[in-house]
């Protein structure tokens, strides 16, 4: 299976416990907007092994369950499997996407398909048409990491970015992630919302966000409003504590 991983730094709250936001770039912002591309059965599929919350997990099982004789085929003579249709739904993206590999190199096998024109759309699906450009997206094989460094490049024609944001921008992640760029103002509205008033409390930390996390990120999504304090401040390996103060007041305008 091939590797991914994202790298961001968290800001903490030693003092409470908690993360106050992270600070990351565009690969790590086109990862979270990617999620909301997934189909809801792919969704399914990545959480089930995990536990969900909810009902879905058995919508999705009674589906595997039930036998073909009660399932009406498609009418593609090609591929007319019904259940694959739900359980295992091809996708398209019709906007650039970056990191969407991370969460499904699982389900994926390891390959995505992207358009070789406009070197922007990405699908699973080997004979999608882009949307961009209307050709055939199938022309060009990806693996995981390869994904993930061509979301971040430009298109042939150099006048379109891969991914859903802007690069050379910072952008800060909240705890709920709710995502914005990075500024001084935005930092100091925070710590004063959450009342840090000793900027020594706050510790730094380096995290590389690897498959794994980011489907605890997705699935503590749909359970709480604290996603990066629930997923990232349990010990794992992943975790890195520098132990220095950062320098939070430094940040871009």
């Amino acid at each position: 299976m091939a590797s991914c991983s994202l790298s961001f730094k968290l800001f903490i709250d030693s003092k409470n416990h908690k993360v106050l936001f992270a600070e990351a770039g565009k690969d790590v912002v086109d990862f979270l907007f990617s999620i909301l591309t997934l189909p809801v059965g792919t969704v399914t599929q990545l959480l089930k092994r995990q536990g969900m919350v909810g009902t879905l997990g058995n919508l999705y099982k009674s589906i595997e369950d039930l036998n073909d004789t009660y399932m009406l085929p498609l009418p593609d003579p090609v591929n007319n499997n019904n259940k694959d249709a739900l359980l295992k739904p091809r996708f398209a993206i019709s906007t650039p996407t970056a990191n969407v590999p991370l969460l499904l190199s699982n389900v994926a096998n390891d390959v995505l398909y992207r358009c070789s024109q406009c070197r922007v759309h990405v699908s699973d699906d080997p004979q999608a048409i882009c949307p961009r450009c209307r050709r055939n997206i199938g022309l060009q094989a990806l693996s995981c990491g390869q994904a993930s460094a061509f979301g971040s490049s430009k298109s042939a024609s150099g006048d379109v970015e891969g991914g859903f944001v802007k690069g050379a921008v910072t952008y800060m992640i909240m705890d709920d992630l709710e995502v914005k760029p990075l500024s001084t103002v935005s930092i100091i509205s925070l710590l004063s919302e959450v009342n840090v008033k000793d900027v020594g409390v706050v510790q730094e930390k380096e995290i590389n966000l690897s498959m794994d996390e980011g489907l605890k990120m997705l699935k503590a999504s749909f359970m709480t409003q604290t996603v990066l304090t629930h997923v990232f401040l349990g010990g794992e390996k992943s975790q890195k504590t520098t132990g220095r103060i950062p320098s939070v007041y430094d940040a871009p305008i």
